[in-house]
């Protein structure tokens, strides 16, 4: 049995994590904030190749969801295989760099990037004592390197979870675990959809070489890919799954 770990499976590009992974015939494990009445038609419709899947109601930013969701996994599974590092939030209200309030800088960084690093160091605390060769995927964004002003708190989350990815991929080297990163670009989500009419515009004038939105199920592939066991002699790596926008032009 194969288990896969995905925090924010139930919705967006974390669904589509969690349908790939289930295709794939991994057993779930998934994170989210929504009560399980709103999510269960949508975890009962995943494939199932062995035991059913698990969704664990919590908020990545709290101390006792995280355990609380560890507990639970070892408890159904007994086992990980993969972590999928996918939930993430943005600012509530977007402001500009100088009225940035600390409200939202706490709100954005301990769910982006703290809650995902102590989740990280339990999930690998696991994998540790299970001696079994894992992977951990970040989901991180174009925004580890892009200027946003009117989001700042973001950016810098997203910056942070880059460093994560190298951190953890040096110290769990000798362990058999993999960490990669995998940066989306501009993908059509609930969380892109106020931006919609600006995007259409900037993709169709050439942002990005690929002229097109990117998809949940874009990213779903590359999580996929790096899952199977073809890139072990690769860790800390970064895969831009962006349409080419990373790449400088003349």
């Amino acid at each position: 049995m194969k288990v896969a770990a995905v925090t924010g499976g139930s919705r967006g590009i974390g669904y589509a994590i969690a349908s790939a992974l289930a295709e794939e015939g991994y057993s779930l494990a998934i994170l989210g904030r929504s009560d399980h009445s709103q999510v269960k038609d949508k975890i009962e419709q995943l494939p199932v190749m062995s035991k059913p899947h698990l969704y664990f109601q919590g908020d990545l930013g709290d101390r006792a969801s995280r355990s609380g969701f560890c507990q639970k996994l070892v408890d159904t599974f007994g086992h990980i295989d993969i972590l999928v590092n996918n939930a993430g939030v943005a600012p509530k209200v977007r402001m500009d760099l100088l009225e940035t309030s600390e409200e939202s800088f706490d709100y954005v960084m301990d769910i982006n990037l703290k809650g995902t690093f102590f989740l990280t160091q339990q999930i690998a605390k696991l994998m540790i004592q299970q001696n079994r060769r894992g992977k951990i995927i970040n989901i991180s964004s174009l925004s580890a390197y892009t200027v946003s002003i009117n989001r700042g708190e973001y950016c810098l989350s997203k910056a942070g979870v880059g460093m994560l990815t190298k951190l953890f991929a040096v110290r769990l080297a000798n362990h058999g675990i993999n960490v990669y990163e995998i940066r989306p670009g501009i993908i059509d989500t609930d969380m892109t959809t106020p931006a919609k009419a600006k995007y259409d515009e900037l993709i169709a004038q050439g942002l990005t070489p690929i002229r097109r939105w990117g998809t949940p199920e874009d990213v779903a592939r590359a999580v996929v890919a790096l899952s199977t066991g073809q890139f072990d002699f690769s860790t800390g790596e970064i895969l831009n799954v962006d349409g080419g926008f990373h790449l400088h032009t003349l």
